[in-house]
Order: C-alpha cells, then structure tokens, then sequence
C-alpha cells in the first residue's frame, strides 16, 4: 500500500495568525520607540549636567535652571525641570528624574513606562 502524502504549509488562518502577532508587535514598537528616545534625550541631559566643569554656582536653582534651558534644546516634554526631585546628600546632590509614560495602542489599551535616572552632582 502506498502511504498518504504529508500536508507542508500553513493554512490561511495560519498566516494570519503570524501577521496578526507581526502587526501587534510592530504596534508596540512603533509606540513605544518615542518615548525611549526621549528618556535618551533626559539621560543625556543629566549626564552633562553631571560633567559640566565651568559652575560658578551650584544649588538647586542653577540645577533647575539648566535643565531647562537643555530640555528646551531637546525638546522634551514627558517631564519637565520641576518634576526632576534634587536632594543634597553629604558632599551631593542626588539629581532624580522619575516619571511614566502612557501610550495609546488601540480602544482601551494603553502601554505604560516607567523611567528613572539619577546622577549625583558635587557641591562647591
């Protein structure tokens, strides 16, 4: 007796499925990449605060000040210098961004970010 063919392949349901998870993750992506970009914006923006040598004077209000005039430059907007916490700890300040970042995927879904970056800058 002969044996019967074996079936190779996906069906069209199959394929669809794939594409379906594709798109949906291509989705998300596509959403999300912005606001990484922009904590890059924010990281890089504390950072260089962190190495910045020409301060004549440093307390919370220059700090504060020079955020904002970086992420103007930047043009960030999920946070803004006011929200950015500053503690003096010892010899420090203990500069923290922390925020969230929503995304609308579809309906009633929402991605959520949640980002946080400290530096710590020497006092005079």
């Amino acid at each position: 007796m002969h044996s019967l063919k074996r079936q190779n392949g996906m069906t069209a349901i199959g394929w669809m499925i794939v594409l379906a998870l594709i798109g949906f993750f291509v989705l998300i992506t596509l959403r999300m990449a912005p606001a990484y970009m922009e904590f890059y914006k924010v990281v890089s923006t504390l950072e260089s605060l962190e190495e910045e040598t020409g301060w004549t004077e440093v307390s919370p209000q220059a700090i504060r000040r020079l955020l904002e005039r970086r992420f103007d430059i930047s043009f960030v907007y999920a946070i803004t210098p006011r929200q950015v916490s500053i503690k003096s700890v010892g010899a420090y300040y203990n500069v923290t961004a922390k925020y969230e970042a929503r995304e609308h995927l579809f309906a009633n879904v929402y991605v959520v970010m949640k980002f946080n970056k400290m530096i710590r800058i020497r006092r005079n």
